[in-house]
């Protein structure tokens, strides 16, 4: 019988050792696993605080963004479907039950509605009736800069707020496996457990954030879009009221 060299011997045990390890819950490549991290950013591989640190740095560093979904606010729940650049926005956003459309552009922000929100919103003719409501139905209206609502409505066009506001995570930070996004793999962090909200970061490509469970019931938004270009536009003037000094108010 011939002899097995020593060195092979002590190899195979070392293989034999290292699969062992991997059945344990280490998965290595080599064993007949599958590596989690292959072909990925590699984000995956870093503990919780760094990871939710990347995907801010990432969104930071992106130039536009399409946001989508709920986030509840002053005891309010907002439905919002935005694109959003550094220098304007598009979309729309509801809140009870009454859906208008939000356009900026630079510094120039356009409110389109139909007449029943402008008529709850206190728009009435001097003779009494629903007067500015019918004209301004279905019209984009350009909100003063000297409004209030102008404030109100603005926050959710600007893209530097909005994500800085949101992409936040309460308390112990802690990753939370593997998962997917709209077909791209993420890893997931979690603060206290979820009970401080979670997030998906994205391991295909840049680490950006691609969803989001905001803590205490607070809204779930998802994030898509990263980087690619849309154009904005400031509407025609057939399509434009300048309703003056001051919109109607609740």
């Amino acid at each position: 019988m011939t002899a097995i060299p020593r060195r092979r011997t002590r190899r195979a045990a070392l293989v034999g050792a290292a699969c062992a390890l991997a059945a344990t819950g280490t998965v290595l490549t080599g064993c007949g696993g599958e590596d989690p991290d292959e072909g990925t950013n590699g984000v995956g591989k870093l503990p919780a605080a760094q990871i939710q640190a990347r995907s801010r740095s990432a969104a930071e560093s992106a130039d536009t963004v399409r946001l989508a979904g709920n986030v509840v606010a002053g005891g309010r729940t907002y439905k919002l479907d935005m694109r959003l650049k550094a220098d304007g926005a598009s979309g729309a956003v509801t809140a009870a039950g009454t859906t208008f459309q939000l356009l900026r552009v630079g510094e120039e922000l356009f409110l389109k509605a139909d007449a029943d929100f402008w008529t709850g919103a206190g728009g009435k003719g001097d003779d009494g009736d629903t007067a500015a409501g019918e004209k301004l139905d279905g019209k984009y209206v350009k909100v003063p800069q000297g409004d209030p609502s102008y404030k109100k409505f603005s926050v959710f066009t600007d893209m530097g707020v909005l994500l800085d506001g949101l992409l936040t995570l309460h308390g112990t930070l802690e990753t939370d496996g593997r998962h997917e996004q709209a077909g791209l793999r993420t890893v997931r962090v979690t603060g206290d457990a979820g009970s401080g909200g979670t997030l998906d970061v994205s391991l295909d490509g840049k680490p950006y954030p691609l969803r989001l469970v905001r803590a205490g019931g607070a809204g779930t938004l998802t994030f898509s879009a990263w980087g690619k270009d849309f154009t904005l536009a400031e509407p025609e003037k057939d399509e434009t009221v300048d309703y003056g000094k001051q919109l109607p108010t609740s």
